[in-house]
């Protein structure tokens, strides 16, 4: 067998316009956390006197908790409503408290306040996950739908990683201010950028021609009233 006479051409299918949007949607909202979840441990011991590991680590399991609890009945609601207009407010609101979750942790100063937030975090991730998963699954390409998959799960992996080095070093170089700032920028642009979409989900409806009354009235045949 000659091996040199084998040839592998890829030829990466073309992705539509839904999918690319939430593909960019979903990387700004990853990328965004993804700059402060390796950190977080160190932010949390900065602001908070007197925390430590446990304290960490119970903000971090009520958050899990939190969006385990949420999620499932967001995406029985959804899955019951006809339509995407429920699965698409779902989304937005999600990445809008996501943003505003980003913002709140700048402001605790107690182990309550953290927890708070981190609940808050919780149920925007247990809307956002679901509604995505919702919409995307429904417009993935014919004949490429694992492709549309692993275009988004190879993007996530790869912002996350760089955002893990890059919130490291803006923690580094302008401190968590800056970096919380960031993650709930990039949120709220997510949610900025699908509001474009329902252009594409939600098309206006056609306008049909009014069908002419028959010549006789609009009533009864023959013009008799």
């Amino acid at each position: 067998m000659d091996l040199g006479s084998i040839h592998i051409r890829l030829k990466f299918p073309t992705v539509n316009r839904i999918v690319r949007a939430f593909v960019v949607g979903d990387l700004l909202f990853w990328g965004g956390w993804g700059l402060v979840g390796p950190i977080f441990a160190l932010f949390v011991l900065d602001r908070i006197v007197g925390a430590d590991a446990i304290t960490v680590g119970v903000a971090v399991a009520i958050y899990w908790a939190t969006r385990a609890a949420v999620q499932m009945p967001v995406a029985v609601y959804i899955d019951r409503h006809n339509g995407e207009r429920d699965d698409f407010h779902a989304l937005i609101f999600g990445l809008i408290l996501g943003g505003v979750s980003a913002l709140a942790y700048l402001t605790i100063t107690t182990p309550v306040g953290l927890f708070a937030v981190a609940l808050v975090q919780g149920v925007a991730f247990g809307f956002y996950s679901p509604a995505w998963y919702a919409i995307f699954s429904r417009h993935l390409d014919k004949g490429s739908g694992a492709f549309d998959w692993a275009l988004d799960g190879t993007g996530v992996a790869l912002v996350s990683g760089a955002s893990a080095f890059i919130g490291g070093a803006i923690a580094q170089l302008l401190g968590f201010t800056a970096l919380y700032l960031v993650a709930g920028g990039l949120s709220f642009g997510s949610a900025f950028l699908l509001l474009t979409v329902p252009r594409v989900l939600f098309p206006a409806p056609t306008a049909v021609p009014a069908t002419p009354p028959p010549t006789g009235g609009p009533h009864l045949p023959g013009g008799h009233r």
